[in-house]
């Protein structure tokens, strides 16, 4: 029979996760949502090594139903695991988010002009500032990161708030310092179109919006909204394509690769940033555009990368890194993100900057 602690414990348990669950998450103020990150989060964190005890520990009963004794060393491994499980969610959320992994590539591209090659782009993307209140720290942080990296050109690839616009606003001194030769570029990801969040009427939908392309404005930031831009040097040129949201089910589909570049399968070199990597899959993938390199985020790795593998996988097959397609055409880069939303910790995972060098492909 369980003690009465054991009992008291589960039902506290219970009632910390049901006031979470009850406490406006669309509608409550930015504090509102954090504290319920965090109380979502303490909760797991006990839950979760709770769990794989129980687990560990119902292994090491299985002699019991042979009339045989429990085996105490696997129960004894259970409660190790256990320990280890909850520190790592904790290191997770009080370290391990805020440290910034520099990961560099070098992607080598049929045709590219000769000009760029050696060229230098820094991805980011998945910022969700709204998860850090009103301190900038971390995002001075990183922007004196991505400075530091002396790159031609930065990308960012979406979702920089996590309901609405006004989450930006104590964040666009410091991301205004963002500097490179050939600027700053971005797109919208699903988070950024205000559908996390209650309004009382359309307008006020729209006028979030409008605030949106005023502030990364303001920031110095290109925008690109079913758009493209060519980044020059000399005679030769590249295409910066950039579409608004195209997910996979439930998220909606705001861009369109047609709009933002009408003659997609001519012999101009592109750079497509589009968020969700589902788009690659499902439209340029051994398709006929003719899209060198695209740059995407929103997966996050789920916020758990332990070994080289992540749990995302089993929601996004190309979830972090550099994949190519069958036709070695058409390569897609998937950033894991720098921020954080829903969970605040990274468990692996860690914080991603991106930076790409364009090379010629040697034929």
């Amino acid at each position: 029979m369980p003690s009465k602690v054991q009992l008291f414990s589960a039902a506290a348990l219970y009632a910390f996760i049901i006031v979470c669950i009850c406490l406006p998450r669309r509608s409550g103020s930015d504090s509102t949502l954090i504290w319920i990150m965090w109380m979502l989060f303490t909760y797991f964190s006990v839950y979760v090594p709770k769990l794989l005890f129980v687990m560990v520990d119902l292994i090491a009963s299985v002699p019991c139903l042979f009339k045989s004794h429990r085996i105490g060393a696997v129960s004894m491994v259970g409660g190790v695991l256990s320990i280890m499980c909850f520190l790592a969610m904790w290191w997770g959320a009080l370290v391990n988010r805020y440290r910034i992994d520099v990961k560099e590539l070098t992607v080598e591209i049929p045709g590219l002009p000769e000009r760029f090659d050696g060229y230098k782009i820094v991805q980011f993307s998945d910022f969700h500032v709204g998860t850090y209140g009103n301190d900038d720290s971390y995002v001075r942080k990183v922007v004196d990161k991505i400075n530091s990296l002396n790159c031609d050109l930065i990308v960012f690839t979406g979702d920089i708030v996590n309901r609405r616009t006004d989450e930006l606003l104590p964040f666009v001194d410091a991301l205004s310092g963002l500097e490179a030769p050939d600027g700053v570029y971005s797109i919208l990801g699903n988070h950024d179109y205000g559908d996390y969040s209650d309004w009382d009427t359309a307008e006020d939908k729209a006028r979030n919006m409008e605030m949106m392309y005023d502030l990364q404005a303001d920031m110095g930031w290109h925008l690109l909204r079913n758009e493209s831009d060519f980044l020059k040097k000399d005679n030769d040129s590249i295409a910066i394509v950039g579409v608004e949201n195209v997910g996979d089910p439930p998220f909606k589909v705001y861009g369109s690769i047609s709009k933002a570049y009408p003659s997609i399968d001519d012999d101009n070199v592109k750079i497509l940033l589009t968020h969700n990597p589902a788009h690659w899959v499902n439209e340029i993938a051994n398709g006929d555009a003719n899209v060198a390199l695209t740059l995407s985020g929103h997966t996050h790795a789920m916020q758990i990368e332990l070994f080289g593998v992540s749990p995302a996988v089993w929601r996004y097959p190309t979830w972090g890194g550099l994949y190519e397609d069958d036709e070695k055409q058409h390569k897609l880069y998937v950033n894991i993100g720098i921020g954080t939303v829903g969970i605040p910790t990274r468990i692996g995972a860690t914080p991603e900057l991106t930076v790409i060098t364009l090379k010629r492909e040697q034929l």
